[in-house]
């Protein structure tokens, strides 16, 4: 098995770090119940979560951008999930460990989302898991959301790190071009929201894991 010799780790927030997918689905189907329509269990809204409003309201109301109604809708989305943004949202089981694995071997780790800070930065303050994150981008922090590399070369500035030292992971395929494109490591996290849906070996990324800790056996030791 191959290992990266890196200096730091940055990280995708929902499917990756995160399980925000019960906080976004209670969000939407909040919408139908308000409208008179049935609630949709959390599995309906599950395998979209990673397209956030976009991915949501397709689920529950069937409409997309361009919609007469989509504008509307998504800032109703939107106020209904500030207000419920780490009721139910959790780190993936092995993240916390993962996190603390990589504190005590002094590599510093950071998160590069597409998620507007709006939300990601009240989030990740709300979470623990977070207080050791050296760096957040946030969908609007650069004049560019991934895939293009912009977001992942800031957070590498923020750390102080020249991209090549540094590994990008995610669980879609925008991550892995986006940390091509900076000219990082890339590992694809298969065990987000994609299940059977994606072929990740398409991707090109470095490598894959099953599972958060899968990581630590990429990463080379002093």
């Amino acid at each position: 098995m191959s290992t990266f010799d890196v200096k730091a780790v940055l990280f995708d927030l929902d499917g990756t770090l995160v399980d925000s997918a019960p906080d976004l689905g209670a969000a939407a189907d909040a919408m139908r119940i308000k409208r008179g329509l049935p609630s949709f269990p959390l599995a309906q809204y599950r395998h979209m979560a990673g397209a956030g409003a976009r991915g949501m309201l397709g689920i529950a109301f069937g409409i997309a951008p361009g919609h007469a109604d989509f504008d509307a809708m998504r800032e109703e989305f939107f106020v209904n999930y500030e207000q419920c943004l780490t009721e139910r949202t959790h780190a993936f089981d092995g993240v916390t460990d993962l996190i603390a694995q990589l504190t005590a071997r002094g590599l510093p780790w950071g998160v590069v989302t597409n998620k507007s800070s709006r939300f990601a930065v009240p989030l990740t303050q709300g979470m623990p898991l977070f207080a050791t994150s050296g760096a957040l981008v946030c969908g609007d922090t650069t004049p560019h959301a991934k895939p293009h590399p912009e977001p992942l070369l800031e957070a590498a500035r923020r750390l102080g790190l020249p991209p090549r030292q540094c590994l990008y992971v995610g669980d879609d395929e925008r991550d892995i071009v986006a940390g091509l494109a900076a000219g990082m490591f890339t590992v694809a996290a298969t065990y987000g929201y994609l299940g059977a849906r994606a072929d990740t070996s398409q991707w090109g990324a470095h490598a894959a894991i099953h599972g958060p800790l899968d990581l630590l056996a990429l990463l080379q030791t002093a």
